[in-house]
């Protein structure tokens, strides 16, 4: 899978895009302008020490990207209003999932020249103008994912016991959470 950033502009939501294709093995394209210098420190800090695992590619503008894009690879547009929710896509181990500007998203010119691949994540309160960026990314690409099996899955249940899960798999506590945990801790 590739998720492609057009002109991202906040540090930690690119710096938190990376580190989810870190974790999925996806390829970050990266095409400018940015609006920030790629030697951020917010942009490292979110990113921690996971930029040297991550597979990405810087691009000069959004033609410079295109023409690189193999013959035959789908490129998906989220972007609100898009006539087909992100879960009725079809997606395939080649695709490109493209997601815009933070504060203007992706251009109506390539969303309309696109409309059969233009997606939305379906929202619930007219007030609320949208969701995080990084956020997003990791819905669309985890369901992605889904559709494929989740190929190269690290910790298939069938081959590993809870036991030898990382630490994010276990409870960091013995104290049950939710209403139970809370009650524990009260009568301490």
């Amino acid at each position: 899978m590739n998720i492609v950033l057009l002109e991202p502009e906040i540090p930690p939501n690119t710096g938190n895009v990376a580190r989810l294709c870190a974790a999925t093995r996806t390829t970050l394209h990266l095409i400018e302008p940015f609006g920030f210098k790629l030697d951020d420190t917010q942009l490292k800090r979110a990113g921690m020490d996971y930029w040297q695992q991550v597979t990405w590619q810087r691009w000069k503008n959004w033609s410079a990207f295109l023409e690189k894009v193999p013959a035959g690879a789908k490129l998906w547009f989220v972007e609100c209003g898009g006539p087909k929710l992100y879960s009725e896509a079809k997606f395939s181990a080649g695709d490109y999932l493209v997601f815009g500007r933070e504060t203007a998203g992706v251009p109506k010119q390539l969303l309309e020249q696109h409309r059969e691949n233009w997606l939305r994540i379906p929202m619930f309160n007219a007030a609320s103008r949208s969701l995080n960026l990084s956020n997003c990314a990791a819905l669309v690409l985890f369901e992605a994912l889904r559709q494929q099996g989740f190929a190269g899955e690290i910790f298939s249940s069938r081959q590993k016991s809870a036991a030898a899960r990382p630490a994010c798999h276990r409870s960091q506590s013995s104290t049950p959470s939710g209403p139970a945990g809370i009650a524990a801790a009260r009568s301490r």
